[in-house]
């Protein structure tokens, strides 16, 4: 059986200096991963930013009289989009409130600031 002689690719293309090169890349990976994270932080601040331009800030106080939206579900195709006044009686820290309707009434559950606009009456 003749064996032929032909080395592989591998075999051709090895280089002594390997060795210190995968070294060195060793040691340098740390401070790949430290760019990448602070790469990757300051592409968060960016989009944190952008996101942020957008959004429209409403805070209401204690008294305030605010008009609440309607649900879509709720709504006519000729009905108003908005219902109230309503009178802020709680805020909480997550940005919801506690209303109460004309009457006194306080309503169940909590209205998050983006489902609220200022009264102007």
């Amino acid at each position: 059986m003749a064996e032929i002689g032909l080395e592989s690719a591998r075999v051709v293309f090895y280089d002594e200096d390997n060795d210190t090169r995968r070294a060195t890349d060793l040691d340098l990976v740390e401070k790949k991963r430290e760019a990448a994270s602070i790469q990757l932080e300051a592409y968060k601040n960016c989009i944190a930013q952008s996101y942020n331009r957008r959004v429209i800030q409403r805070n209401f106080q204690v008294g305030d009289l605010v008009l609440r939206k309607v649900q879509e579900e709720q709504r006519g195709k000729l009905d108003p989009k908005w219902e109230g006044p309503f009178k802020v009686i709680e805020k909480l820290s997550s940005g919801a409130y506690y209303l109460e309707n004309a009457q006194g009434k306080a309503l169940k559950r909590p209205c998050n600031a983006y489902h609220l606009r200022k009264y102007y009456a």
